[in-house]
């Protein structure tokens, strides 16, 4: 039996790690690391800074390995679903290759691991290939590193708080019935398909992280500035993270 904690290491700052989390770590036998190709080689770096931060001597065994990349060419939720196969597949293999005789092995997930993360469900994945045991340490979330940045509320008094992603933004609209939005995985700026009027955008990029970028004021205004701030960030890193509150004035 392998057990493998799915384990929150909220959006980058290695001050987010719990001590649940840490301590979740320390009893770990070895953590696997997924590289995602030079571009995105922050990410690696920044769970190797936890855990050389974290870590107590003798401490578990540190495994890197590299992730397949998704194949964008068909529609999105096949590609996903065969990408999600694949991933699980090279799990499988790392956990049998580290833990033969079983044993705990973790992952340090972005955020937590019940937020628009799809760990959990490759992770379910699993459970047909060996016989395993998931646990999840929840982590801060992105949605938290956002609102704490600017020191706003989520919420308006007494009002709900859709959801969603960018590629839903643009292609449904604006979710019924909310006037609070949050957007994450927002690959092409969706809150430009938005009609601005009456609209107050809070917008970070690498939430939480020694490079956090923070943008705010009437959507009309400034989302050219996001939108500049968003190419520069990218190119400079090879990548962005980025998450934003949309909020009609009620």
């Amino acid at each position: 039996m392998i057990t493998l904690s799915l384990i929150g290491i909220g959006s980058g700052n290695p001050d987010h790690v719990t001590r649940q989390a840490e301590a979740a770590m320390n009893t770990a036998e070895v953590i696997l690391i997924p590289r995602k190709g030079a571009a995105k080689d922050d990410l690696a770096e920044l769970r190797r800074a936890i855990c050389a931060r974290v870590l107590r001597a003798p401490g578990p065994v540190v495994r890197e390995f590299d992730l397949p990349v998704r194949d964008a060419s068909g529609g999105y939720r096949a590609g996903v679903e065969a990408w999600h196969d694949a991933i699980a597949e090279v799990w499988a293999a790392e956990l049998a290759d580290a833990l033969p005789e079983g044993g705990h092995a973790a992952f340090l997930v972005w955020g937590d691991p019940a937020l628009y993360d799809s760990t959990l469900r490759i992770a379910e994945r699993l459970r047909g290939r060996m016989p395993i045991e998931v646990r999840v340490i929840p982590g801060i979330t992105a949605i938290a590193a956002l609102t704490a940045g600017h020191a706003i509320p989520l919420n308006a008094v007494g009002g709900p708080v859709a959801i969603t992603t960018g590629r839903r933004l643009r292609e449904d609209g604006w979710p019924a019935g909310h006037d609070s939005v949050v957007v994450m995985l927002d690959a092409g700026q969706a809150f430009e398909a938005v009609d601005p009027e009456g609209v107050f955008i809070w917008w970070s990029a690498y939430a939480g992280m020694d490079d956090e970028i923070r943008i705010a004021g009437p959507l009309a205004e400034v989302a050219g500035q996001i939108a500049a701030a968003r190419a520069e960030a990218r190119a400079r890193h090879g990548w962005i993270m980025d998450i934003y509150l949309l909020r009609r004035a009620c």
